[in-house]
C-alpha cells in the first residue's frame, strides 16, 4: 500500500478544504494518528483519546457534512477500512507512556517519509533562498535554533528569528531585500499569534513559507507554501518534540543535497576547528 492510499493519508484528504475549529484541528489530528482504530471507536472513546467534550465530536462530523457521528464512522469504514490494532497487555508507568508515545510519533514520521518528495522539494527551496530566514518562537524557539547553528555549516547566510517583539517583520523585511525567496518556519502549540502574523507578512513580502508543524490541521497551515507535519508529545506536563526535531535534522539532509558546495563547507569547518582545538576527543 502506498502512503497515498493508507488509512491516514484517506483520513487527511477527507478533513482537507474544510474550516475546521481548534477543537475539531484537535479532533481531526487525534483521528489521523489513530487511523487504524477510528473506524471502530465510539464517540466517546474518540472524544476520550481527542481530550475533548463528545459532543464536540458530534459538531465535527456534522461540519464534514455528516449527519452525526454513526454516519462519519460508517463512512470511515468504507473509505479507510482497516482491522483494529490489538494492543499487547503490558503495564507502563507514566514517564514510559510518554517515551512510547514519541515512538509512536517517530513511527509515524517514517510511514510519512515513505514519500520523500515534499522533504526533497523543501531542500530545494531552503538551499536557493539567499539569505535564509529560519522562525521559530516560544515553544519552537529550540527547533529553529538547531536547524539554524547546523545550516550555517553548509549555508553561506543563515538567520536566525527566534525572538518576537515589534522588529520581527523588519528583520523578514531586510531577508527580502537581501534576496531571500523563502522561510522556514517551526511551528509548535501552544501556537503564538505572533508566528502566525510574522508568516502572513513573508507571505506578502512574496517569500515562499515552508512549515514544520505539528499537524497538518495546525493553525499555520493555510499560511504555508509546504508544510511537513511531525507530531509532538503531549503525555507530560510540557509538550516533547522528538518528531519535529528529527525532522528538522532530515530537512537539513534533503537541504545538503542541493548545496553542490556542502561537504566542502564541512571539511573546511572541521579543519578549523581542528586547528582551534575547538572539541575535546
Amino acid at each position: 500500500m502506498s502512503v497515498s492510499d493508507s488509512p491516514a493519508a484517506r483520513l487527511q484528504a477527507l478533513f482537507e478544504g474544510h474550516r475546521l475549529t481548534p477543537t475539531q484541528r484537535r479532533i481531526a489530528h487525534c483521528m489521523v494518528r489513530r487511523a487504524a482504530d477510528v473506524p471502530f471507536l465510539s464517540s466517546v472513546e474518540l472524544a476520550e483519546l481527542a481530550g475533548v467534550s463528545q459532543p464536540s465530536v458530534t459538531r465535527f462530523a456534522v461540519a464534514l457534512g455528516f449527519d452525526g457521528y454513526p454516519a462519519l464512522r460508517r463512512h470511515l469504514r468504507e473509505v479507510a477500512p482497516a482491522e483494529p490494532v490489538v494492543q499487547q497487555a503490558v503495564s507502563f508507568n507514566a514517564y514510559q507512556q510518554a517515551v512510547e508515545a514519541e515512538i509512536e510519533n517517530l513511527r509515524h514520521l517514517a510511514e510519512a517519509l515513505a514519500d520523500p518528495g515534499p522533504v526533497r522539494q523543501a531542500g530545494r527551496i531552503l538551499a536557493a533562498s539567499r539569505p535564509l530566514p529560519v522562525l521559530g518562537l516560544r515553544a519552537a524557539a529550540s527547533q529553529a535554533y538547531g536547524f539554524a547553528y547546523f545550516a550555517a555549516k553548509v549555508h553561506p547566510d543563515v538567520r536566525l528569528l527566534n525572538e518576537g517583539g515589534t522588529m520581527i517583520q523588519d528583520r523578514i523585511d531586510g531577508a527580502v531585500r537581501a534576496g531571500a525567496s523563502a522561510v522556514l518556519c517551526f511551528a509548535l502549540p501552544r501556537h503564538p499569534r505572533e508566528v502566525v502574523d510574522t508568516l502572513v507578512h513573508a507571505k506578502d513580502a512574496g517569500l515562499t513559507v515552508v512549515t514544520v508543524a505539528d499537524s497538518a490541521f495546525a493553525p499555520v497551515a493555510k499560511h504555508s507554501d509546504l508544510l511537513l507535519p511531525a507530531a509532538v508529545g503531549t503525555g507530560l506536563a510540557f509538550d516533547t518534540a522528538c518528531a519535529p526535531m528529527l525532522l528538522g535534522r532530515v530537512l537539513l539532509e534533503a537541504m545538503c543535497d542541493d548545496l553542490p558546495d556542502a561537504q566542502a563547507r564541512l571539511e573546511e569547518f572541521d579543519a578549523k576547528a581542528a586547528a582551534r582545538g575547538l572539541f575535546v576527543d
